[in-house]
Order: C-alpha cells, then structure tokens, then sequence
C-alpha cells in the first residue's frame, strides 16, 4: 500500500468527524399537551441555527405561537411538526400554545445564550 493510499482513508475520516459530532446533538423537544407546555424553557446557544420539535400529545389541536419569532404552527392531535429557527442573538424568546393561552402552564421561553 503506498503512503498516499493509506492518508486518503485517514483524511476521509477526519472531514467526517465535525459532521457527526453534529449528528449526536439532541434536538430540542417541546411537548403540548391540551394546555400544559413541557418543558416550559428550552436554553439554545445563540448565533447557531437549530431545528425545534414541537409534539401535540393532547386531545384537541395545539397552535405554537411566538410573536417575538414570527411563528405560528397548528399541531393536529397526535402530530409531531419541526421549526427551523434560525440564528439568533442572546435573549428570550417567548412562545404559548395559543389555544390555551390564558393558562401559566401554556406559555414557554425559549432562552438564547
């Protein structure tokens, strides 16, 4: 086997890694369930995009709302949606499951650090 047949395979491996580091990350989860929010405060690093997933394991359908994010998004009962939330600064983020708005267990921070 010559020298560069053996560093090909090795360089490969190392362009890979970054890639799945990134892979292992968990993907931030919200649960809502006919009015109570779980967790009620997601921590995200700030200037890195990131995917949110948003279940409704209620019985009646959900809307995650966030004014500050411009988001709004129907969940159906028993459906799971992603959000893509893009970069954003340090700060926080409000959001409630606006068909159940009027109860403290519907609202939720998204806090960016």
């Amino acid at each position: 086997m010559t020298r560069i047949s053996r560093i090909i395979p090795a360089f490969i491996v190392l362009a890979c890694a970054p890639a799945l580091a990134v892979a292992d990350e968990a993907v931030p989860t919200i649960t809502l369930t006919d009015g109570v929010i779980a967790p009620q405060m997601i921590d995200l690093a700030a200037d890195a995009a990131v995917t949110l997933t948003v279940s409704n394991t209620g019985k009646t359908a959900a809307e995650f709302e966030s004014k500050r994010l411009r988001i709004e998004k129907i969940i159906a009962p028993g459906q799971t949606e992603t959000i893509d939330l893009p970069a954003l600064p340090a700060g926080n983020y409000p959001f409630v499951e606006e068909f159940h708005e009027d109860l403290d267990t519907a609202k939720g921070t998204i806090v960016v650090k």
